[in-house]
């Protein structure tokens, strides 16, 4: 079992592609390929590296903790939790920005 990854150029947010093709913000939201959907996965890469609108894009295994995704791999489990210090601006919490309801965020 598989899922898409990558990160929002504009934010640097971590993302994961849906089943309905879009990035969202949510692992466990992630559309998670089977042996049989390599096509469909390849050509969602092909479709995102198109835009650049998400960068770093990877194939990430995951497995099923009851109807939980859990990632394989420490360093994305580390990605989906978010940032491991807290984010300051000038002394000040910062939260950076959401993708939107279109999947954009705001420049």
């Amino acid at each position: 079992m598989q899922i898409l990854t990558g990160n929002e150029l504009t934010s640097g947010g971590t993302v994961y592609l849906d089943a309905t093709g879009r990035w969202v913000e949510d692992l466990q939201a992630a559309h998670v390929f089977g042996a049989e959907e390599l096509a469909e996965r390849d050509a969602a890469i092909a479709a995102t590296k198109g835009t650049g609108r998400i960068v770093s894009v990877e194939i990430e295994d995951v497995t099923l903790d009851g109807v939980v995704l859990v990632p394989k791999r420490l360093r994305e489990r580390i990605r989906a939790a978010g940032p491991t210090a807290p984010l300051t601006l000038n002394g000040e919490i910062y939260d950076r920005q959401h993708l939107g309801e279109d999947g954009h965020v705001s420049i």
